[in-house]
């Protein structure tokens, strides 16, 4: 049995394709690879300022409690 071309699949068929195949785990990297088109992007911080403004946003995702929200 030949393998699917994952990077052919749309995103939905990947995902159906690993929800029929759960065992198959070249799919599921190849699910983990593609990025979210729909997901916020942060730039890499490359002054202190820009670290302090993304430790505020983590803590803000994170909670008081440490926490995904």
């Amino acid at each position: 049995m030949t393998k699917p071309n994952f990077s052919k699949m749309s995103r939905q068929e990947l995902r159906a394709y690993i929800l029929a195949h759960r065992e198959d785990d070249k799919a599921i990297e190849a699910l983990i690879r593609r990025r979210n088109p729909n997901s916020l992007t942060y730039p890499f911080p490359e002054t202190n300022e820009d670290l302090r403004a993304m430790e505020e946003i983590l803590k803000k995702k994170l909670g008081s409690n440490g926490e995904a929200v």
